[in-house]
This record gives C-alpha cells, sequence and structure tokens, in this order.
C-alpha cells in the first residue's frame, strides 16, 4: 500500500474511453490512494464511450489542486470536453507548477495542450494528436509510456499496464 494516504483527481466528462479511465483508477487504488472521480457537475453519471457510467463524486469547482496529490486525465472524446473548462485548465496548471503527477493517454494530450503545459516536454499519445502534441512545443515519441519529470504518458489502451505502473511509481517518488 506504497499510496496509503495519496489522493487523485480523476477527471471524466462523457465519451471518456473505458479503459482509460477505469484501468488507472483501479491500479492507483489498489496501491492505496484515494481516487475522486471530478466532473462539471457532482453526482452526474457520465457514459463513457462503451456504456461503462461513471458517477462524479466532485464538481470541478469544488476541488483544489492543493488537497490533491496527483491527476489522471482519460483519453477518448471527453478530453475534447475537458479543455473547454477553464477550472480543468486551472487544475491542470496547478498540478504542473507544483510538479505532482499528471497522467495523460490517449487523446488527453488535448487538456495538457489547452493547459499551455508542455512546451520542451517529452510525451507520448494516439498519433492522432501527435501534430497537436508538437505544435504546442512537445517532443513527442511513439512509445508506450514516456515519463518527463512529473508528466506520465501513455498512447492508448494495451499500454494501460505499463502506464498505470508508471502513474503508480511517480505518485510514490512524489
Amino acid at each position: 500500500m506504497r499510496l496509503a494516504g495519496k489522493k487523485v483527481i480523476a477527471l471524466v466528462d462523457d465519451q471518456f474511453e473505458d479503459l482509460e479511465l477505469w484501468y488507472p483508477v483501479y491500479r492507483v487504488r489498489e496501491e492505496g490512494a484515494e481516487v475522486h472521480l471530478v466532473g462539471d457537475r457532482k453526482g452526474h453519471t457520465y457514459i463513457g464511450k462503451y456504456g461503462v457510467p461513471a458517477v462524479s463524486d466532485y464538481s470541478f469547482d469544488e476541488v483544489d489542486s492543493r488537497d490533491y496529490d496527483g491527476i489522471l486525465v482519460p483519453g477518448g472524446w471527453a478530453p475534447d470536453k475537458l479543455r473547454r473548462y477553464g477550472k480543468v485548465l486551472q487544475l491542470v496548471r496547478e498540478m504542473h507548477e507544483d510538479r505532482k503527477p499528471i497522467g495523460q493517454i490517449c487523446h488527453a494530450g488535448w487538456v495538457l495542450v489547452s493547459a499551455k503545459i508542455l512546451q520542451g516536454v517529452t510525451v507520448t499519445s494516439t498519433p492522432g494528436i501527435r501534430d497537436d502534441m508538437e505544435n504546442a512545443g512537445a517532443i513527442w515519441k511513439d512509445e508506450a509510456v514516456v515519463t518527463d519529470g512529473h508528466i506520465v504518458s501513455a498512447r492508448r489502451p494495451p499500454d494501460l499496464p505499463p502506464y498505470g505502473k508508471a502513474f503508480c511509481d511517480a505518485l510514490a517518488g512524489q
């Protein structure tokens, strides 16, 4: 239980990639961390791309980055919605400024692009947003998982096992 006492935000909105939300959430919980699902509305049921529901524990406005040790951003189409919320971008920027682990997989890189935190950062993502990542100043690599300081990134669902471990390692080493 090396993550006992740690708290993590997992962002959620409709059309999240089901595995890319739930696998990291359960992986972090297995190591003892507390994970809160955070969406635009508290208590709202968000539906993943394949129909798996996720009920938010809190709304974006109810959480403070100072109360958390890390943040997970799922892929799917949810990141295109999440990056439009000023509070989401604020949370990601604050986590970045405090060098707290930020996990992003697949299309989740869009949130980091919109938060403007990728200049000079080495990352990966789904190849479909490679140009977006590079245009934001990132150094993009086609690898299962890339960790650059506190930012942990992965490409797609087959990369979930090493991604989950890398995020937990970053959280444990904090």
